[in-house]
């Protein structure tokens, strides 16, 4: 399996900016103290962790649904990262949310969150992340 690779260059202390690319260069940017901790505009650590969570989660999902037989119209996952001030100093980021709606054609609701339950446990993002508490509130459109 291949290694993948993403770098950060920070010029500055804390009124600096970081410009970050992925080795891919499907993504880049640039990340400031201000769009991490106050309401500016623009990227942080978090929501690019939110994005590959919602991303791998989504990704473990349609393949665990397959195995099953299920092919999913649609799957829409919102991952909330919460950041706060931890004790002793410093930030940590004590749990993410993950919201999912899915458009599963027949499947009953316990196999549905079984499998849901089972995507967000082997999801190799919510492994390497097993620090923080992830939480899953899934539900089948109607």
């Amino acid at each position: 399996m291949p290694t993948k690779q993403a770098e950060t260059k920070w010029h500055g202390g804390t009124d600096g900016s970081g410009d970050f690319e992925t080795e891919s260069g499907e993504i880049s940017g640039t990340l400031r103290f201000p769009t991490r901790f106050e309401d500016e505009p623009g990227t942080n650590p978090e929501e690019l962790i939110g994005a590959a969570h919602s991303g791998c989660f989504c990704m473990q999902l349609t393949a665990l649904l397959e195995n099953e037989g299920y092919d999913a119209n649609e799957l829409h996952t919102v991952a909330d990262v919460h950041l706060r001030p931890a004790d002793g100093g410093g930030y940590e980021i004590p749990q993410i949310d993950l919201t999912l709606e899915a458009d599963v054609p027949d499947i009953d609701e316990a196999t549905f969150m079984d499998i849901a339950n089972n995507a967000k446990e082997t999801c190799p993002v919510s492994k390497a992340l097993a620090g923080p508490e992830i939480t899953l509130d899934a539900s089948l459109a109607k």
